[in-house]
């Protein structure tokens, strides 16, 4: 095919779509299900609701063909895993049971059985269910789901893809299930599971399916020569199946690298690439190989996960370079849109200027369509959208909003120094010590306790006008006085205030600073029915005021026990707002640091002893091939210690880190110098204290013995048994007790059950120790 007819056959797609309506419908019906108000029909026919109305706006968007199984109650990963029937023993007669019920079991737990492992998805901040194999796993197809999505989206008219999470990428973010050993590669399964995979093909061929996406990922990482020939074999086997669909083969996130000739070669039909910033090289790369002649290319032009005007005239110019490379090219966003919010046009507070340099899902889809146009069609086609596009462009680059020479000059003056404590761990571990006096294996929490209705309420109330900001400050303060009257009952040693008046851990601190800008709909999922808003970081960042002082003060006055001011690091501001994307991220951290370090400095000025300064997103942010992580690391440590280097020794500095592989990350967590780290380790039983003690870290570690993210009451003997396992691999002197993460998710009954084993486990442990 010439590059004039590839133009000229050129379509807009998108890889899935946010799953949880405008009014965050779905989060409200799987909640509802769980708590008994909602039924399970009622619950599905919300998801069939808001199924149709995604493909429908899609369709009446210009969208040519959209995406099936992209939808899920609780994560894709999750449902790919039921799909190969890759279900963990201990949650098999549940699922038998109740398939609904079983599901969510897997996700969440119940009070008797764990759930499934859960980390991050890639570098963003989506957190997927973890898949368990072992050599005894057996796999067999499921494609219910699949073929009864892809049959909706075809009743109603639409042309569809189903999008499959692909079988090498499933493997490689598989875990050896709890009992196998460690060393066990879920990769070395893959001759069994293909011949599943061909059978869920077979059955979305024979239910309508021209195409069948399968996401692949976790090919954009580093990988080996055997793990590439792993990709080879699954492409080559499912490549020749004799009735199947046509395959697209999908990646995101970063370049391919060494992937994309193995993927070029296989018989195939299509690839799906990001030609965005995050995936530099693709374009090069593909021209190396010799483009794709008589393969379908989906080109990801649009960033799918920032909000940021697209610059159309550098995607039409990529796009006219791919024209020659391919026999078919598509237009699409770089990944899923799940990673956006739904609609900004449904932001009211947000400036007309400003709001013209955003696009979120719908808006991106628009963008996308456009391209497909001006591909298929001509640019003189768009050239009003061009216009348009150009000087939204033009308006945010002039704005002055996004410069404050003050900030500018603050951050250029800044030395190495002011990255250092002025003593080293040892001096500030004797100080805090003496100023302190906590027992062997002290007892804390992450932070956050439950955000009850009435909570969120009094929030809603006050933005609303209906409760005066006295009146709005009385309640928190009663909330704050319950809190720790609690701590103190159950005998926590070091106590928090539990922050009522925040409503996300990034958002309040980013509406606090300049710079930011916050949404009232942006929600984007997190986890199951976890929604956040993150914030919109738009230009120079400074505080004028401080933002935590008020209440952690109020609880210290409360108690004569230390509290903990609580505060979010640099880099999770970053990883879980939408980041400029004008300059350096590391220029950037550091504006936000310098922000953080004078909250910092009000706080210890006020007495606060103990502050500690969360980073769960530090992981999360790695980049995805090694060649990137040592600059990366660098510049986000050093945030860290911007933030934190003015402290006083007797201040005790923690951090916070969860859900993520803290394995690819020891010496950075070292490389923070923070005086005690608190880390997810409850479902990974442990995992993280005993790579701690390989590594040799010297500092104070609290690895969680109590997972916040299922409901389920851990026993005091189950604390009891994660602690010894923590003991082994972490000397008393240095171990800390704390639940996996803060708690604001769960409710009061299991917080309080579950705390309070938390420190009956701490005493029991305690008592067993020679020096107690």
């Amino acid at each position: 095919m010439t590059a004039k007819s590839a133009a000229a056959a050129a379509r807009a797609t998108v890889y899935g779509y946010p799953r949880q309506g405008a009014h965050r419908e779905l989060k409200k019906a799987v909640e509802g299900y769980w708590k008994g108000r909602v039924g399970a029909d009622a619950l599905r026919e919300t998801a069939e609701g808001l199924r149709r109305e995604n493909w429908r706006q899609l369709a009446d968007a210009g969208i040519d063909e959209v995406p099936t199984g992209d939808f899920s109650y609780y994560d894709h990963v999750l449902d790919t895993s039921v799909m190969v029937g890759a279900v963990p023993a201990r949650h098999r007669a549940a699922v038998d049971a109740d398939a609904l019920d079983g599901y969510f079991a897997m996700a969440r737990g119940t009070q008797d059985v764990a759930p499934l492992e859960m980390t991050k998805w890639f570098d963003t901040n989506y957190h997927y269910l973890v898949p368990e194999l072992g050599p005894d796993t057996v796999f067999a197809a499921d494609s219910a789901k699949q073929v009864a999505e892809l049959t909706e989206a075809r009743t109603l008219g639409h042309t569809a893809r189903p999008v499959l999470v692909g079988p090498v990428t499933y493997l490689l973010l598989a875990k050896p299930a709890p009992g196998v050993a460690a060393d066990f590669a879920p990769l070395t399964l893959l001759d069994r599971l293909l011949p599943v995979y061909a059978e869920v093909l077979a059955d979305l061929r024979a239910a309508g399916a021209e195409w069948v996406q399968l996401d692949e990922p976790a090919l954009v990482q580093d990988r080996t020569a055997a793990e590439l020939g792993a990709a080879a074999r699954a492409y080559r086997d499912l490549g020749a199946l004799a009735e199947r669909p046509k395959l697209l083969v999908a990646s995101y996130f970063d370049r391919l690298g060494e992937a994309l000739p193995v993927l070029a070669k296989a018989p195939v039909d299509g690839l799906a690439l990001d030609f965005t910033e995050a995936a530099a090289g693709n374009l090069d790369d593909l021209a190396a190989v010799g483009g794709l002649p008589g393969k379908r290319l989906v080109a990801g032009v649009v960033n799918g996960r920032n909000i940021w005007l697209d610059d159309f005239e550098k995607s039409l110019a990529t796009l006219a370079t791919l024209l020659g490379l391919a026999g078919r090219v598509d237009v699409a966003a770089s990944c899923s849109l799940l990673h956006v919010p739904l609609d900004a046009a449904a932001e009211r507070d947000i400036d007309p200027q400003i709001l013209r340099w955003l696009s979120f899902a719908r808006q991106k889809t628009a963008e996308v369509v456009t391209l497909a146009r001006g591909l298929a069609r001509g640019t003189d086609t768009i050239a009003t959208e061009i216009a348009a596009n150009r000087a939204g462009l033009a308006s945010r680059a002039n704005s002055p909003i996004t410069r404050d020479p003050a900030v500018r000059a603050r951050a250029a003056a800044v030395t190495d120094a002011d990255a250092r404590r002025s003593a080293p761990y040892a001096r500030r571990a004797a100080a805090q010590r003496e100023r302190l006096g906590l027992p062997l294996l002290p007892t804390t929490t992450i932070g956050s306790f439950p955000q009850t209705g009435e909570l969120r309420a009094a929030r809603a109330d006050l933005r609303a006008g209906r409760l005066d900001p006295a009146g709005y400050e009385e309640r928190v303060e009663d909330e704050i006085r319950e809190v720790v009257a609690f701590q103190e009952r159950t005998g926590l040693d070091v106590l928090v205030h539990g922050e009522p008046e925040r409503n996300d851990m990034v958002q309040y601190f980013a509406e606090r600073l300049t710079g930011y800008l916050a949404t009232q709909h942006g929600w984007v999922q997190s986890y199951g029915t976890r929604y956040v808003r993150p914030p919109v970081l738009a230009g120079d960042i400074s505080r004028p005021d401080p933002m935590t002082v008020r209440w952690t003060s109020y609880a210290n006055s409360l108690t004569d026990r230390p509290v903990k001011g609580m505060l979010t690091g640099p880099v999770t501001m970053l990883a879980w707002s939408f980041v400029r994307d004008d300059q350096p991220l590391a220029d950037t951290a550091r504006q936000v640091a310098l922000a953080l370090r004078d909250e910092v400095d009000d706080l210890e000025a006020a007495g606060t002893s103990v502050i500690q300064v969360d980073e769960p997103a530090l992981r999360e942010t790695l980049p995805l091939r090694a060649a990137g992580r040592p600059a990366y690391l660098a510049w986000a440590t050093e945030a860290f210690r911007f933030t934190t280097g003015g402290a006083r020794p007797a201040t005790q500095i923690h951090t916070h880190m969860c859900y993520a592989e803290f394995g690819d990350i020891v010496q950075a967590i070292d490389d923070l110098d923070a005086d005690v780290i608190s880390l997810e380790a409850a479902r990974s039983h442990m995992q993280v204290a005993r790579e701690l003690a390989a590594h040799g870290y010297p500092r104070e570690a609290g690895p969680g013995v109590y997972d916040i993210h299922s409901p389920r009451v851990p026993s005091a003997e189950e604390a009891a048994a994660l602690l010894r396992k923590g003991l082994a691999a972490i000397p008393a002197e240095r171990l800390w007790v704390n639940p996996d993460c803060g708690l604001k998710t769960r409710g009061w009954p299991e917080t309080r059950a579950s705390l309070e084993n938390l420190v009956a486990a701490a005493r029991t442990v305690r008592a067993e120790l020679p020096d107690s």
